[in-house]
């Protein structure tokens, strides 16, 4: 490291340690040096000046660049004197060593009401991470130490293990799922911090009291109802806006990065060697995923990306209301639905809401955009829309079918695909409809019941009675 960036490292631990005061910093940085310069009223004057009441509000790193900004020290990538207005005039010297270093926690600001009320754990240290995760502190470097993760690692010392599965609409998507010991660090993270923050109302997926039949049920009789996809929704959130999302949730620059390495990953080389699936990703996707991201699979990256998308939500849902429309999200599904003003405007409303996505950070794919009228079949994650929240006629009369051959000819004969717990897929399909439409879920639950079964250890049927 550059010694002038040490050092300017070094001061800024000192003064965030202390009251932003001018007479406060002022001691904190002769405290830290041993000695009076004349240079250090005007530059802590200065940084007040630039700072104001959010001193406390920066990291040491922004703290540190200030100073030397102010200094004259910062440089260019040309490698010139940044010249800067408010710089303190100080003879081109080598900044004085520092004789003694900070050890104090960095004075924390007073939180908003609204973080206030959201009760959430205080981590000052690392150490105290470490404590409400219960590993010990050695693990949780280890753990967050994702960053440098690549080819070079053998697999059991990767923390993720990796599938690929076929999208239905074409491509491969990468499902990344944490080994046990992240997975239940994960899962700490996401039921004493995560739980505890609100997202946005327009949010429909992952959310307790909320799903895919809440999102569609919104857009239930509309006139026209449309419907947009983003883009690699979890991928495209990188590890920054995660280590900004929990910054901004008050904890400190450290204990926030870790945080970020634990609920982030970086896909090594190795996955994508396999030429009929990672292979076969675009350049983009696959820099995506190299990259440190939010990943599928991760019992954290749910909660995480509703947060993220919270400015998302905030501005479709405003940009919907000025016309009449109604807005909702389930993942990365964004639907809109409204009468004949939404009507008119859509052409125009599809490129507000692409501009909008891309300024927030995301992307749409456009190919998956459908404008569904009401003289055609609405159809949102699954639910008939054009009048009540219903099951696909198509759907319905194919699972009758298949259940009324399974009472004639046995289960057997239905199941093509060789699916090792049949029963339990068929009652689950049966059940889907049943919550959509309770009359035609009980034909179907009397078709499921006349089905003669092999017999089964107990402990598999228990809960699908006949």
């Amino acid at each position: 490291m550059n010694p002038d960036k040490h050092i300017a490292l070094a001061l800024a631990d000192t003064m965030l340690a202390r009251e932003a005061s001018l007479e406060s910093l002022i001691a904190a940085v002769e405290r830290a040096l041993d000695a009076r310069w004349p240079w250090v009223a005007g530059m802590c004057e200065a940084l007040l000046a630039r700072t104001g009441e959010n001193f406390h509000y920066f990291s040491r790193r922004e703290i540190a660049g200030l100073i030397l900004l102010l200094l004259g020290r910062s440089k260019t990538d040309e490698g010139d004197d940044r010249s800067d207005p408010d710089a303190v005039e100080l003879p081109f010297v080598d900044l004085p060593p520092i004789k003694r270093y900070c050890t104090d926690l960095p004075l924390q600001p007073e939180p908003d009401a609204w973080l206030a009320a959201l009760a959430l754990p205080s981590i000052p240290t690392l150490g105290q991470l470490a404590q409400l995760l219960n590993v010990e502190a050695d693990d949780l470097d280890w753990f967050a130490d994702q960053w440098r993760a690549g080819s070079s690692k053998p697999a059991r010392l990767q923390h993720y293990h990796y599938r690929w599965v076929a999208k239905r609409s074409g491509g491969m998507r990468l499902i990344e799922i944490p080994k046990q010991r992240l997975r239940h660090m994960q899962q700490t993270i996401l039921r004493k911090l995560l739980d505890r923050v609100p997202t946005h109302d327009a949010a429909h997926g992952f959310r307790l009291g909320r799903s895919c039949v809440t999102h569609a049920a919104l857009h239930a009789g509309r006139r026209v109802v449309i419907r947009m996809d983003l883009k690699d929704f979890f991928p495209s959130i990188p590890a920054s806006r995660i280590h900004a999302l929990f910054i901004k949730l008050g904890y400190s620059d450290s204990v926030a990065a870790t945080l970020a390495r634990l609920c982030t990953n970086r896909t090594p080389p190795a996955a994508f060697s396999d030429k009929q699936t990672g292979g076969t990703l675009p350049w983009a996707q696959r820099h995506a995923l190299h990259s440190p991201h939010l990943p599928q699979g991760s019992p954290c990256s749910p909660a995480l990306a509703n947060l993220c998308a919270w400015r998302l939500d905030l501005r479709l849902a405003a940009l919907s209301a000025s016309i009449g429309a109604v807005y909702s999200r389930y993942a990365d599904d964004l639907v809109f639905s409204g009468g004949r003003t939404l009507e008119r405007a859509a052409e125009r409303f599809h490129v507000e809401v692409a501009a909008i996505a891309i300024e927030e950070g995301f992307h749409l794919n456009t190919r998956k955009t459908r404008v569904m009228r009401s003289g055609v079949r609405q159809q949102v994650t699954g639910v008939v829309i054009n009048q009540h929240p219903n099951v696909c006629r198509d759907d319905f009369d194919a699972l009758k079918a298949t259940l009324t051959n399974c009472v004639r000819h046995g289960p057997d004969s239905q199941n093509r695909e060789g699916r090792p717990h049949y029963r339990h897929y068929l009652c689950g399909k049966v059940a889907w409809v049943r919550m959509l439409n309770p009359a035609r879920g009980a034909k179907l639950d009397k078709l499921l019941t006349a089905i003669s079964w092999p017999s089964a250890p107990s402990a598999i049927l228990a809960d699908f009675p006949d």
